[in-house]
């Protein structure tokens, strides 16, 4: 018997390999695709992010203070939820991206609340532009205009959503600073510029459907042409 498994595990089978090296090829390969994954699981945790004290200093305290840490529903999207992909492809990428982090951590490019705060801008403007590009990805895990009750939101967020469908719009466009402090002089787009005027008075909609403080005008005066 001993034999014949030793024979069998010297039987060549492809590009000259025999049997025993190539499971012993495929458990090397379980085990490095196995410790692969866990380890990059363990860099999504919320332990790992705020490991280093510029991340747990600064913006894991502005975080703190946000619906996304505590709300009446209890639930909790943490920094991995937003800023890493959940497929796999563009998880990986993202990885490889963090490692330019990894770099400024060694060299203090943030560790101190002075430091950080000059960098303030230019770091949100980077994740703002990838949210962007990626047309809120990470936002739509949890987030899709198709399962929001329109008619449960304010009159304004509910237009703003019902109409940024088709205009290009996407949820950073409205919601930045949602989880953390906004850079000094930036102001945020809350659908209501000058094209958000244009487009709902090209449409016929009342002013009060945005502006609730507004008095409702008498039903003969509702006409904008």
């Amino acid at each position: 018997m001993f034999a014949f498994y030793r024979h069998l595990l010297s039987e060549k089978i492809i590009l000259g390999t025999t049997v025993g090296a190539s499971i012993i090829l495929m458990l090397v390969g379980v085990i490095f695709w196995g410790g692969f994954n866990t380890a990059m699981e363990a860099t999504n945790s919320l332990e790992f992010c705020i490991s280093c004290h510029e991340m747990e200093d600064n913006v894991y305290q502005e975080y703190k203070q946000t619906i996304h840490y505590k709300n009446r529903v209890g639930i909790r999207a943490i920094c991995s939820d937003c800023h890493v992909p959940r497929d796999w492809t563009h998880k990986v990428v993202r990885k490889i991206q963090a490692s330019n982090e990894l770099i400024h951590t060694l060299i203090g490019s943030i560790n101190t609340p002075e430091k950080f705060e000059e960098k303030r801008l230019e770091l949100a403007n980077h994740v703002w532009k990838t949210m962007k590009e990626t047309d809120s990805r990470e936002c739509r895990n949890c987030h899709s205009f198709r399962s929001m009750e329109m008619n449960a939101q304010k009159s304004r967020s509910a237009l703003v959503h019902r109409y940024s469908l088709n205009r290009n719009k996407t949820c950073i466009d409205c919601h930045k600073g949602i989880a953390h402090q906004l850079p000094d002089d930036v102001e945020v787009y809350r659908g209501g510029d000058d094209k958000d005027h244009e487009l709902y008075a090209s449409m016929k909609l009342p002013c009060v459907d945005c502006h609730e403080d507004m008095q409702k005008p008498p039903e003969e005066d509702w006409d904008l042409d």
